[in-house]
């Protein structure tokens, strides 16, 4: 029997899972990708912190917490985890709607939702959770990718175009910018369009150069040279050259209870793009990955970055990709990363001084810009024009609506889709190869051969209140046919699970087969939640035993002669 990643001995691991099976060799491969992580993720999550309307030093302070709490408890040995830009305009939005950006009750509800964030993580690491990660589907995924990068785009470009931003809704701050473009800060626009020139131009050559730190560096020396300040260029300005000092936020209940939609939305996200990392970049490409352990660890980060003052951290599919790709072997590459960041922080705040804000903008830009996937767009569009329509609906939705409300919608949208695609599933008609004993669904390019009196047919999926009603129309359909069977074989290997609603439809099926004379046989009755069912609900006092079958070839063989 195979065995499940919550089986492994690893998975028993306590704390530091990844580092049980370090090796002295490993040090080298993962100080030079800590290295090479570190130079990412400085500007990156100093970006990601002002696109939550918080300060630089914040982003360092979700970098250090989450790199930690997820070595700690996670499992993968390459995920990175911090602050991420896609789930912080999705919070920043919600938080605005309970408190101004840069308030102190801005930052307390940050904080407060971390907290949140990381305990629905952590249960539903022990719950074993990890199904959520699928709620959404890929065109839905793409769609809210689409409609994320939009607000990272009006957010930022403010910045890198020297204006004031735009208050309002999305389209009124479009058409705003829009309106004012003329009047930009060509010092300010050079720099941003500058370092997202030199961010993707290092991008195209290779991901392993930083290309985002040599262009703040680049552009902050310019600040400094040319005296830029003077001439309209926005600075950081000072950095607290302090580790934080692990609290409790102050509120009300009734806002802790206000961020409890807030938080069960991001969690979600969380999890989607814990799992689709940790699947990516996977510690054992022979073993299945333990989400669900990478679900304690995210958790554990968003509740240490809560604690120590920053607001909820994310899987980074870019950042693990950078630590697999540079020889990191375990998660003392993250670790490391983490010291370097809290090395600059206590000792190095003051090289950050002059850094401009049009250069975050600016990489900002390019991570908009990178998450829009426009070949899978263009697929999708190509091969399935309704699933391209829910792209755009997810997209519009995000764009139009408050932000979390426009996810939760895209969320929606998913499980709406799935349920269509259920109920849309119908019989298929299986068909025997000549010459052997295989049943296979009928198809023009497949010779196949039938028997007047035999129909042997398959639903390709779950038979649940969804799906029964089509599924006992057809049944009653193949019953009546022209000419009638003697006997019936459903091919069940597509029937994973079978609830109460179907179940009674699948007895009244029996009953009525009985009425006819038919006899009816199951083959490939393979899901043991369906073996399970047929046990629950009944089914084997209806249907003997000796009538499911572990082949249609069998059912065929064993049934024909006593018809």
């Amino acid at each position: 029997m195979a065995q499940s990643a919550s089986d492994h001995p690893e998975s028993r691991w306590p704390v530091f899972r990844s580092l049980r099976s370090f090796r002295a060799t490993d040090l080298p491969g993962d100080l030079i990708a800590g290295l090479t992580l570190a130079a990412i993720a400085i500007p990156e999550q100093m970006a990601t912190a002002r696109l939550g309307g918080f300060s630089p030093q914040i982003g360092f302070f979700a970098f250090i917490a989450g790199s930690i709490g997820f070595a700690a408890f996670g499992a993968n040995r390459f995920l990175s985890c911090g602050a991420d830009s896609t789930i912080t305009p999705i919070f920043a939005g919600g938080l605005l709607l309970m408190a101004a950006s840069g308030t102190p009750d801005y930052q307390a509800l940050a904080v407060a939702l971390a907290l949140m964030v990381g305990v629905i993580l952590i249960l539903g690491s022990l719950f074993r959770m990890g199904w959520i990660a699928n709620l959404l589907s890929t065109p839905v995924t793409v769609g809210f990718l689409a409609g994320i990068s939009v607000h990272i785009l009006v957010s930022q470009l403010p910045g890198v175009l020297g204006l004031p931003s735009p208050k309002g809704a999305m389209l009124d701050r479009i058409i705003e910018l829009a309106q004012h473009a003329g009047s930009a800060n060509s010092y300010t626009l050079g720099i941003g369009l500058g370092v997202l020139a030199v961010v993707a131009g290092a991008e195209a050559i290779s991901a392993k150069i930083p290309g985002a730190l040599i262009g703040l560096v680049a552009a902050t020396t310019a600040v400094i040279a040319a005296g830029l300040e003077s001439k309209g260029v926005a600075v950081v300005g000072s950095v607290p050259a302090t580790l934080p000092m692990p609290s409790l936020p102050d509120l009300y209940p009734e806002k802790w209870a206000k961020l409890v939609p807030l938080a069960l939305l991001i969690a979600i996200v969380v999890m989607v793009q814990t799992a689709a990392t940790t699947r990516a970049f996977p510690s054992d490409p022979d073993k299945p990955a333990d989400v669900d352990r990478d679900f304690l660890g995210a958790g554990a980060g968003s509740v240490l970055a809560g604690l120590f003052g920053a607001f909820p951290v994310d899987a980074s599919p870019p950042r693990t990709g950078i630590v697999s790709e540079t020889g990191g072997r375990t998660q003392l590459s993250g670790l490391f990363a983490a010291a370097i960041v809290m090395a600059l922080l206590a000792f190095g705040a003051t090289l950050l001084r002059h850094v401009p804000d049009a250069a975050l903008g600016g990489i900002l830009l390019f991570v908009a810009l990178r998450i829009i996937r426009a070949r899978q767009i263009a697929k999708i569009y190509r091969q399935s024009l309704g699933e391209f329509l829910l792209i755009v609906t997810t997209a519009a939705a995000i764009i139009v609506l408050p932000i979390e409300q426009g996810v939760a919608v895209g969320i929606g949208l998913s499980l709406l889709h799935g349920i269509w695609s259920t109920t849309r599933a119908r019989l298929v008609t299986f068909e025997h190869l000549p010459g052997t004993t295989i049943w296979w669904p009928a198809n023009p390019h497949v010779p196949g051969e039938q028997s007047p009196d035999i129909a042997v047919v398959g639903l390709p999926a779950p038979l649940t209140f969804l799906n029964v009603e089509n599924f006992s129309a057809d049944m009653l359909g193949v019953l009546k046919g022209t000419p009638r069977p003697k006997l019936l074989v459903l091919e069940a290997s597509g029937i994973l699970e079978i609830d109460f609603t179907a179940a009674q439809g699948l007895l009244e099926l029996i009953g009525e087969c009985d009425r006819q004379g038919v006899t009816l046989a199951i083959a490939r009755l393979e899901s043991t939640r369906a073996q399970q069912a047929f046990e629950r609900f009944g089914i084997y006092d209806r249907l003997a035993r000796d009538r499911v079958f572990r082949s249609v070839d069998e059912a065929v063989r064993s049934l024909a002669s006593k018809r």
